[in-house]
């Protein structure tokens, strides 16, 4: 009975500690989630072809993202680690040397993306007219990629040292943003010129500019009242891009591995018709959204476990992280439910053929029979096991995941066996559970568990 009590006083202060941290990441995540989800809504009007052509667009983008996150990811262990054993220094250094990675990352994909996108768009779609519309879109898109890694970075920085409400706040500002300029450009008011899908871009644009240049003066505004203390240094310290290459190196490919399969798992939808590529195009917003309610638990995972094992505490880091995956294992079944319920409702906000509507419903409820397994993986593998700083685990197991299962099924449910794009996406996404059985022998092994700021 005492141990029960116990229990359950403990699980009481880790979910206080999980809305302290994760709830404020949740909300950002959802609020840049309707990034897309506003796009998307607002073009819907534009007809299947705008759909679909931002849709394309937006897929290169989550290459982008996904190859940034790595960097994020190492600097949100690192800075929570040095964190946990309060080394100022230490934050600063880490902060700043993955922040000028990053942007090198980023203009590696902004210059070719603003320079050559009709033949980055060809690789997704043989549609032409989808591929003009895409391309137009992705012009002006890349250019947003330098301001939205500030916006990441500086998001992670103030996540790790436990100010998460910040980026949450500027979130919301963004989002609002994003949807009055939007407005604005796409339909042409107050006397601006109608742009269409071109307009959704420039308000991205704008709005992410805007986001990263407000975190900028907090963090500015902050240092200089000493409530943070993070100044510019590790930028020539080679020892330290050593340390954190063994960290980086494999996220980073793990990352960019990762989301080229999933660059290629557009590429098939892509090749099944307009048609199937803007019902896919619509369960995106919707499935980001859903999904980022959930970023708070990997996010919370990463600065409360990987805190405790700065401060060598294994058996609490443990106990944490068997909390977490509970904890996103009962959402994940709410928000299954709801898919479904929400499918039908949701596919009439849009201006598209039956045929797409019905396509997007099938979708979603494939998408519902395995959420469960992709919010645990984000939390387990993108969390928990990171944490601890031996990035080789998740490196092997999504390598696994994507390329000896993802890839080889959706290329012949698709192509040799042709199926409908339901059953295509629903088949592929069965590599989330092969990824979740193997994270979850890594995870109970406890090899992962390392101190990395020792």
């Amino acid at each position: 009975m005492d141990n029960l009590i116990s229990n359950s006083s403990k699980n009481k202060l880790y979910m206080k500690e999980i809305l302290a941290i994760g709830l404020p990441v949740t909300l950002q995540s959802i609020f840049q989630a309707s990034y897309s989800f506003v796009d998307q809504l607002m073009v819907g009007t534009l007809g299947t072809v705008g759909i679909a052509g931002s849709g394309l667009g937006g897929k290169f983008s989550s290459l982008v993202t996904f190859t940034l996150n790595a960097v994020v990811a190492v600097a949100s262990v690192l800075i929570a680690q040095y964190h946990g054993t309060k080394d100022e220094k230490g934050i600063s250094k880490s902060f700043y040397t993955c922040s000028l990675i990053a942007g090198i990352v980023a203009l590696l994909f902004a210059v070719p993306g603003f320079l050559c996108p009709e033949v980055i768009m060809g690789i997704y779609s043989n549609e032409q007219d989808v591929i003009l519309v895409a391309a137009s879109y992705l012009r002006i898109i890349a250019i947003s990629y330098i301001p939205m890694t500030a916006t990441l970075m500086l998001s992670a920085l103030f996540r790790s040292v436990e100010k998460s409400k910040y980026p949450m706040y500027v979130s919301v500002l963004a989002v609002f943003a994003n949807v009055f300029f939007n407005w604005l450009l796409i339909f042409g008011k107050w006397g601006c010129p109608r742009l269409g899908i071109i307009g959704a871009a420039y308000g991205t644009l704008i709005s992410r500019a805007l986001e990263a240049a407000v975190l900028v003066v907090i963090l500015v505004y902050h240092n200089q009242k000493q409530v943070m203390n993070v100044k510019i240094m590790g930028l020539t310290d080679l020892s330290f891009y050593k340390k954190i290459s063994v960290i980086v190196f494999p996220i980073l490919l793990n990352e960019f591995s990762w989301s080229v399969g999933e660059n290629i798992y557009a590429g098939i939808y892509g090749r099944l018709g307009k048609e199937a590529l803007a019902a896919m195009t619509l369960t995106n917003p919707l499935q980001g959204l859903f999904i980022g309610m959930f970023s708070g638990l990997s996010s919370a995972a990463v600065v409360m476990v990987g805190k405790r094992l700065g401060q060598n505490d294994k058996d609490e880091a443990f106990s944490i992280s068997k909390y977490l995956m509970k904890v996103g294992f009962i959402g994940s079944m709410i928000i299954a439910a709801v898919i479904v319920a929400l499918a039908p409702f949701y596919v009439k906000l849009y201006n598209v053929e039956p045929e797409v509507k019905k396509l997007t419903i099938y979708i979603l409820c494939a998408l519902a029979a395995v959420i469960f397994a992709k919010i645990l993986n984000m939390i387990l593998g993108g969390g928990i096991i990171r944490s601890g700083g031996n990035t080789h685990y998740t490196l092997v197991i999504d390598a696994i995941g994507t390329w000896v299962f993802g890839v080889p099924l959706g290329l012949l449910t698709a192509f040799v066996f042709e199926l409908p794009i339901y059953w295509v996406y629903f088949i592929l996404s069965l590599e989330e559970v092969v990824r979740l059985v193997i994270g979850f022998v890594v995870f109970y092994r406890k090899k992962w568990m390392q101190n990395v700021t020792g």
